[in-house]
């Protein structure tokens, strides 16, 4: 099987940010670092996936929601992915930065119900607002 671009690159060489991973048939991904590859500090599982729905929330509720194709974590634990159109580089800073305030602001999970969400119980909003913190300081030194 052919190796997938995500696998070609050195992960020991990527760092905290946002980077573009790809580009195909108009559609760019972005890859949100949260945190260094192999640097053995990982996002917790239900701070991920905390952090998916209150990102996945603001940003489908953003200004540009029609911009966005897809927002979801790396399997790796040390970011996401925003898949979008029609968004350069200092479009989705900004709105980023909009979606992590909006996110930041929210006293509760977004679909977080039983009957919304397939693992309901596993969530944790404080280490979510932790993390959506950090990644915030990481995006106003990229300005």
């Amino acid at each position: 099987m052919d190796r997938i671009p995500s696998f070609s690159k050195n992960h020991d060489t990527l760092d905290t940010g946002l980077h573009t991973s790809m580009v195909m048939h108009g559609i760019t991904t972005w890859d949100l670092r949260f945190k260094k590859p192999n640097a053995g500090d990982y996002i917790s599982p239900k701070a991920l996936h905390t952090i998916e729905h209150l990102l996945a929330t603001t940003l489908r509720n953003s200004p540009r929601k029609d911009d966005v194709i897809y927002f979801g974590p790396m399997g790796c634990r040390t970011g996401f992915y925003l898949l979008t159109v029609n968004l350069e580089r200092k479009d989705v800073i900004p709105l980023l930065k909009e979606c992590i305030d909006a996110a930041l602001a929210l006293n509760e999970v977004p679909g977080s119900k039983r009957e919304e969400c397939g693992n309901y119980l596993e969530h944790d909003l404080e280490g979510a607002k932790c993390e959506l913190e950090s990644y915030r300081k990481i995006l106003d030194r990229l300005d």
